[in-house]
């Protein structure tokens, strides 16, 4: 197709526009990087949603075609008491692990940022050894310890288990809060006579409490859902994620399905809420305001 154009009293033959695919181009990579990003997330979130959307199937049997829509099986777990008694163990695990977490942390993280000791590198990275070895591992090892100083297993070994693990997040997100503080303001608090832990209260803390708010509620979320750690130190006391685990070897249900969705969306708002916090809108640049 051509037109013609009579601008200026001259015939010219004007082109159909053409759509260009730059590969260079940013725009073009916008668009790589936003549909290489759906399909992760479409791919790592199918398995979850077909999770939620079998929860509400009538059907006893986990299968396709979904026959109906109802809310029985979430009645039924919510009023199975071992279920129940499982959530309480699991809450107050992961209540008391990040209570480990917190109190072995947030001074940690403050020592590796404001001293300087020999091996302090090499400390650094060996604090989050618990958490990135496989959990296999740490649960294999916090067994022989407990073994071998004679603790037998209960909900306590698998709480210090759980604040083993996961204090390395809490060292981690502290100390890289401490490292963008302006220590100006503390060299202030002193001037004006301010003792050290008033200084730490009133003026440190409330510009760490973000990450430490933040990676509390990582850690708790980590704990809750917790299995190979806690199968190798847990006792007569079931944990929900070892009552699920022991429930689904005889065959998943409805029931597991609602309460897994439970799971997910506590979770999914746990950790949006520690990024909210966690988000650095600049304790520094409040202060040059």
């Amino acid at each position: 197709m051509t037109a013609i154009s009579t601008e200026t009293g001259a015939a010219r033959r004007v082109e159909p526009r053409r759509f260009r695919f730059d590969i260079g181009s940013p725009t073009t990579t916008r668009r790589a990087l936003a549909i290489a990003a759906g399909v992760a997330l479409a791919y790592l979130w199918a398995p979850i949603v077909c999770l939620i959307l079998f929860s509400f199937n009538s059907n006893s049997i986990t299968k396709l075609p979904l026959t109906g829509w109802t809310l029985d099986w979430y009645a039924m777990a919510l009023s199975n008491e071992r279920l129940m008694d499982a959530v309480l163990n699991s809450l107050i695990v992961a209540s008391f692990a990040v209570v480990i977490c917190m109190v072995i942390g947030i001074p940690t993280a403050l020592a590796l940022d404001r001293y300087d000791f020999p091996g302090k590198t090499a400390f650094r990275r060996m604090v989050v050894l618990p958490y990135v070895l496989p959990g296999l591992i740490t649960g294999v090892a916090m067994l022989s310890f407990f073994s071998m100083v004679g603790v037998q297993l209960s909900l306590l070994t698998v709480i210090i288990g759980h604040g083993t693990a996961l204090t390395g997040i809490v060292v981690t997100n502290v100390f890289a809060r401490l490292q963008r503080f302006d220590r100006r303001i503390e060299e202030a608090s002193a001037d004006l006579g301010a003792k050290p832990f008033q200084t730490f209260w009133y003026v440190t803390f409330p510009n760490i409490r973000g990450a430490v708010i933040g990676s509390s509620l990582i850690a708790f979320t980590l704990s809750f859902d917790e299995i190979p750690v806690t199968f190798f130190l847990t006792g007569r006391d079931n944990t929900l994620p070892m009552y699920i685990w022991s429930t689904i070897r005889r065959g998943m249900t409805p029931e597991i399905n609602a309460i897994g969705s439970i799971i997910i969306v506590v979770s999914v708002v746990l950790l949006f809420v520690s990024v909210f916090i966690m988000a650095d809108d600049g304790p520094n640049k409040r202060l040059k305001k």
